[in-house]
């Protein structure tokens, strides 16, 4: 039996986890203005809604070593972020065109 065809046809989650005890953590890093720059993008560019892109809020990924950390599914695709230049890039490039932003790939090795 075929799969039914997914829902959105990719899912960007941001890491907005914030840490009280002084540990890195996305927060530190500007990722709620990443978020909200990713979310406003994907509308403007009329990517947003079902068949096509969701963009959510998401608590510790645990790739804090990385962060700011975001990932792209169902690709499995993640990405640390520099600034909104680099959000611009992942949204033009990957969730419009589905082209990889090989420069801006974690690392793999990066955890927490």
């Amino acid at each position: 039996m075929k799969p039914a065809p997914s829902y959105y046809q990719r899912h960007i989650f941001f890491c907005l986890n914030q840490r009280a005890n002084g540990e890195p953590c996305c927060a530190d890093h500007h990722a709620q203005e990443a978020f909200d720059r990713c979310k406003a993008q994907v509308k403007a560019a009329g990517l947003a809604g079902p068949g096509q892109v969701r963009v959510n809020k998401a608590g510790c990924l645990d790739r804090c070593a990385a962060g700011p950390v975001a990932v792209v599914y169902p690709e499995a695709v993640w990405y640390t972020y520099v600034d909104l230049n680099d959000i611009d890039e992942i949204v033009e490039s990957h969730l419009k065109n589905g082209r990889v932003v090989e420069r801006l790939l974690t690392p793999p090795h990066l955890g927490r």
